[in-house]
């Protein structure tokens, strides 16, 4: 018996060999089929891309049409909250002396009483950006910080007074 515990533990140790030898064998064959599918793949993503770039230098534009302006109505962006002459001359007859500045000074000194909403947080809720849109109608961007919103308003100007109207709030 004590002969036979040696050979037995030699038995196992070379059945491990033989084993942890094969599958060392498999996996290496494993990773070498998959190597060859990552090199075929990768030639036929170099054939696409050769070919949609010929294919794409076929395509371009010719030059004079890379130059195209937008029309006019795309800059209408830009221009919102700049009265037209006609706006300023019809608040002037009403009394105000520069009438972009006289209605946003007015609307910062009224905020308090037109932002339907109260500040979170120890925020207190302030107009950050205006836009007079014509001779009746302002929008306004406010918030405390945390929260804010915006509000479409209307004025009034009547002999040098102005009186605001929320006709609009939405919060975010």
């Amino acid at each position: 018996m004590k002969n036979i515990l040696p050979w037995i533990l030699a038995a196992v140790f070379l059945f491990l060999a033989f084993y942890f030898y094969w599958q060392q064998h498999e996996a290496e064959n494993r990773l070498q089929i998959a190597d060859n599918q990552v090199a075929a793949i990768d030639k036929e993503l170099k054939k696409q891309a050769e070919a949609s770039d010929s294919a794409g230098q076929e395509m371009m534009l010719p030059p004079d049409t890379m130059d195209l302006v937008p029309p006019g109505g795309a800059a209408f962006v830009d221009e919102l909250g700049s009265l037209s002459q006609g706006d300023v001359q019809r608040l002037k007859r009403k009394g105000l002396q520069n009438p972009e500045t006289d209605l946003m000074n007015d609307l910062h000194r009224k905020q308090t009483k037109l932002i339907p909403a109260t500040g979170t947080l120890g925020g207190t809720m302030a107009i950050r950006d205006s836009r007079i849109l014509n001779d009746r109608y302002a929008m306004a961007y406010y918030e405390d910080g945390h929260n804010g919103g915006y509000l479409l308003l209307k004025y009034d100007v009547r002999d040098g007074n102005i009186t605001w109207k929320v006709i609009d709030s939405s919060a975010l």
